[in-house]
């Protein structure tokens, strides 16, 4: 069963006159099946740890284990899924998606097996032969998707992927993504500034405040993935009071003020 142990993470960048500590001490282990959402404020750091969980960042100290290995580099068990698709314009969909295994010498019976099976979880099946740029900012994520799904990694790493598209695009890519979560049971660490958007899609919830970034709370068993998943209804559960109230709540540690009575 994938796990992922991050153990005392610290980052320091050199600037003039010395350094500033973009991540204090963060620990935090990620199960199979764990959607954990990174919520905060620009600055906090939740950009900085992700790019160490994907290895493009070195660690100042610490260590971060991917099933029992320390992460060194960027690899086939952490698919990131960027805001900014960065597909590759000049391949149609079904090439875009393969392009990891291609490069692995995956031969082409497994490669289009894969491929159709990682567009049929994004509702895409239909579209293999589509150019990118014909697509939707909505369909080009789900294809950011399938792509980071193809070279089946222990680790799906999202950062604000939805962040470009309008509220109802991102809406259906929400629910899209629960469900490929529920069909796949990866083990996902996704980045947002939406307060409703990560209540809505974690399991588990972490709070990071800045100076230096850190996780300052955690919410272990969030309920309102798993009811949209039950029921099939986003408007609702988003709509539930105890949704209204925690999203409340979080706002005000991110924004340090009490909480308002709703």
């Amino acid at each position: 069963m994938p796990t992922l142990d991050i153990r005392d993470l610290t980052v320091n960048y050199e600037v003039k006159g010395g350094h500033l500590q973009a991540l204090a001490p963060v620990n935090l282990t990620m199960n199979e099946g764990d959607f954990v959402v990174a919520l905060g404020a620009s600055g906090c750091g939740k950009t900085t740890l992700l790019n160490c969980m994907a290895g493009f960042l070195p660690p100042s100290s610490g260590e971060i284990l991917l099933d029992g290995k320390p992460i060194q580099g960027p690899g086939a068990n952490q698919g990131v899924v960027f805001q900014k698709h960065a597909l590759m314009p000049w391949l149609n969909v079904v090439d875009n998606v393969a392009l990891g295994l291609r490069m692995r010498g995956v031969d082409l019976k497994t490669r289009t097996q894969i491929t159709e099976e990682k567009l049929g979880l994004v509702g895409l099946e239909n579209y293999t032969k589509r150019a990118v740029y014909e697509l939707s900012g909505g369909m080009q994520q789900r294809v950011g998707i399938a792509r980071a799904l193809a070279n089946d990694p222990a680790l799906l790493l999202m950062d604000e992927p939805m962040g470009a598209l309008d509220a109802f695009t991102r809406e259906q890519v929400q629910e899209i993504l629960l469900r490929v979560w529920k069909a796949t049971n990866k083990m996902v660490f996704f980045i947002t500034h939406s307060v409703e958007e990560a209540l809505f899609l974690a399991s588990r919830l972490i709070v990071m405040s800045p100076s230096p970034g850190r996780i300052s709370h955690v919410y272990d068993d969030m309920p309102f993935c798993h009811e949209f998943l039950r029921t099939g209804d986003a408007r609702a559960v988003k709509s539930r009071p105890d949704f209204i109230k925690l999203r409340e709540e979080v706002l005000s540690l991110i924004h340090h003020r009490e909480p308002e009575n709703v």
